[in-house]
């Protein structure tokens, strides 16, 4: 049982699938396992939804005593002078956050300890409307084997959002200017090789027919969405680490959803990520 008193644990998060905030909270204790390697010890943005999905959600990054005693701050360097970021320790933290109506979780690419030597980038590929799964699955792997071509080892997630992430671990070392620099390169070296397919700029319409390549979130500050995170999506969504194997079977970037997540969770006898944790590859130069 958790030490954080659940308040309304009937109250309806996801009103179509019907899932309450006990649920919501018994699926995050269910996964911990594999979720808490994700968060622990890193800066997080939450996602939170007191009304449920249906009502309006916001984004929070600074610290507040009413999350809980399990959340703790962290005080780091903004551009208006130094803030409390959260961060969490244990299964207890992400309780006291669900608590506050939090569903989605997004660390930074970064320890707290450490937090201007990022540990490892993510490629966000996100289709335009008229891109098939098909295609998004082919250019996933079309990264890692550009990635590869240079010495980078990838993992593949699907996101529970449009797209998936290609997330690269790094021996931090390499600040956030140097991570974001190659990141930049990289996109626009996929682009130049297939302008066609690619984008690697945030406009709308230059994405139309193509792939975006989001590297914007390997910059100091920006996060991307937690393996094992649920989305505040209808159906309840979950952002899934796979095998590359497993990806090529994927039949949508929301393949799982949370009762399909538990079933995984319960199955799982090895690290679908493994090696990734204990990778010390270096940031290369190109």
């Amino acid at each position: 049982m958790s030490d954080t008193r659940l308040s309304h644990p009937e109250r309806i998060v996801y009103p179509v699938a019907k899932i309450s905030k006990g649920e919501v909270a018994d699926y995050y204790r269910a996964v911990e396992a594999w979720l808490l390697p994700e968060l622990v010890e890193r800066p997080l943005s939450l996602l939170r939804c007191p009304d449920g999905i249906a009502s309006a959600c916001f984004f929070q990054k600074h610290h507040a005593d009413s999350l809980g005693e399990g959340v703790h701050p962290v005080r780091l360097r903004e551009s208006a002078g130094q803030a409390d970021y959260v961060y969490v320790r244990d299964i207890e933290g992400v309780s006291a956050l669900v608590q506050m109506n939090t569903l989605e979780f997004h660390p930074w690419g970064a320890k707290r300890q450490a937090p201007d030597r990022p540990d490892r980038l993510v490629f966000d590929l996100d289709p335009a409307e008229d891109i098939a799964w098909s295609e998004l699955k082919r250019a996933g792997r079309e990264v890692r084997d550009r990635l590869a071509e240079i010495g980078l080892d990838s993992w593949p997630r699907l996101s529970g959002g449009k797209g998936m992430h290609v997330v690269v671990p790094i021996r931090p070392g390499p600040g956030w200017a140097e991570a974001k620099a190659f990141s930049e390169a990289f996109a626009d070296a996929m682009v130049a090789q297939s302008p066609l397919r690619y984008v690697a700029t945030a406009s709308k319409v230059a994405r139309k027919g193509r792939i975006f390549i989001d590297w914007l979130r390997n910059a100091r500050g920006a996060t991307s969405v937690a393996s094992w995170s649920l989305r505040a999506r209808e159906g309840a969504p979950v952002a899934m680490p796979l095998r590359w194997d497993e990806f090529s079977r994927a039949r949508s970037s929301t393949d799982f959803d949370l009762a399909k997540a538990l079933r995984r969770a319960a199955r799982l006898r090895s690290d679908p990520w493994e090696g990734f944790a204990e990778s010390r590859q270096r940031l290369p130069t190109i």
